[in-house]
């Protein structure tokens, strides 16, 4: 027996609706038939009873396929009074509010991570897009995916995606092995969001989810539309066109298409591309409460500082794997630790002034009343060198600790690597 209904009655206008991948290709076979009759027998009297005649199947086969009831559309509940005055309050929405739901059912064990990635390599013919890149990415982490255009992000986001092969390597996705055969295994359990959101225009917020909801052949599609639209704090929305929101809108409907599976893993390709910082704000928000849920999050980004807000750890890939980490182990890694200093006047002897600091290991001047001092540890050091300047009579303006950012780490790396391929 069906499970669910092929069509709905429409509740404005005369016809019917097609809410599933069945109801979507009789309706495309209709149109394709009567567009036959019409061009075959473009001469003959019989061709308006035959279109008829095809209608009028078209119309038994909706009806009989759930079609003669019109559908019940739950209205999403009115808010609060006290949350209509913060709305007004702070009218770019700070942060969705996290939503109550079961625990996740997950394949994974406990501890067991959601990415395991080994010795992942992608050749196109003569080109190597992906090389030998090995990493894991654990439970409920934000990872970020950082790389120049070109570098095989999305390559490896489509190989873990199982949309295409690697040429050799492999690893686990979800806890699944990352193979042809268990490709619908891996994918019932991930969720992708491309750059473009992909969505149908003129259907609204909710035809819309409840069309992938059929594609999908999600269980209980009713309830899970309505979570993933609180998700993203678009429940008031839901009647609205997607062709009449604003991208950043749009972007936040994709996500909630993605929720819709209750995703283990979501692989998430740009997501604030070409949005405004309101915008992007607003996903920066829904990311942060997937975290907060369990969920994985795959973030490739080339937004640096989107990355350094939002990621746990990140991974800069040029072809092959550059480095990965958190981003304060980033820069220990590159960067020496520096102090910063400038005072009011040069110092007359600075090489004898910084000679008793304490784990000092260079120094150089910038300016002329500037200095910059490597250290083995900012926070010993600083008092020391306060001490050393104070006590050669020195007016300190400033003394700080030098912070390098992910943008600094991403252009070092990828610097040395244009820089080692013009050799």
């Amino acid at each position: 027996m069906r499970s669910r209904r092929w069509f709905e009655r429409r509740r404005i206008g005369l016809g019917f609706r097609p809410v599933c991948a069945q109801g979507w290709l009789i309706t495309f076979l209709t149109a394709a038939a009567v567009i036959a009759v019409l061009a075959l027998l473009r001469a003959s009297a019989a061709r308006i009873p035959i279109v008829v005649l095809i209608f009028a199947a078209y119309s038994a086969v909706a009806l009989a396929t759930g079609g003669s009831k019109l559908p019940v559309v739950a209205r999403p509940p009115e808010p609060p009074a006290e949350a209509e005055q913060e709305e007004a309050a702070d009218p770019v929405g700070a942060r969705p509010a996290p939503v109550r739901r079961p625990a996740r059912r997950g394949s994974l064990p406990s501890g067991e991570p959601a990415l395991v990635v080994e010795h992942l390599t992608k050749r196109f013919e003569e080109r190597l897009a992906v090389d030998d890149v090995s990493f894991s990415v654990a439970t409920g982490e934000v990872f970020g995916f950082l790389g120049p255009n070109g570098a095989g992000k999305t390559t490896t986001v489509r190989m873990l995606a199982t949309l295409i092969e690697p040429t050799s390597g492999g690893g686990r996705v979800a806890g699944v092995p990352l193979d042809a055969a268990n490709g619908v295994a891996i994918r019932k359990r991930i969720a992708v969001m491309t750059e473009n959101p992909g969505l149908y225009l003129r259907l609204t917020v909710r035809e819309n989810l409840e069309l992938f909801a059929g594609l999908y052949d999600v269980a209980d599609p009713r309830e899970r539309i309505e979570r993933a639209l609180a998700s993203v704090n678009l429940a008031g929305r839901a009647g609205d066109s997607c062709g009449s929101l604003s991208k950043g809108l749009r972007q936040r409907v994709a996500i909630a298409r993605a929720l819709l599976s209750d995703p283990e893993i979501v692989f998430l390709d740009e997501p604030t591309s070409g949005l405004d910082p309101v915008a992007s704000r607003e996903v920066h928000a829904v990311i942060d409460d997937l975290r907060d849920r369990g969920v994985t999050v795959f973030l490739t980004t080339h937004r640096l500082e989107e990355a350094e807000r939002l990621c746990d750890r990140v991974a800069i890939l040029n072809t092959s794997l550059r480095t990965i980490g958190r981003t304060d182990e980033l820069r220990d890694r590159l960067f020496r630790k520096m102090l910063l200093v400038t005072t009011a006047a040069p110092i007359a002897d600075p090489a004898r002034v910084f000679a008793g600091v304490p784990g000092l290991t260079d120094w150089q001047s910038v300016d002329t009343t500037g200095y910059e001092l490597a250290v083995t540890d900012t926070e010993r050091a600083a008092p020391a060198v306060a001490r050393a300047l104070v006590a050669a009579g020195a007016d300190i303006l400033s003394l700080a600790e030098r912070q390098h950012s992910l943008e600094d780490i991403y252009l070092e790396l990828i610097t040395d690597d244009a820089e080692a391929s013009a050799r």
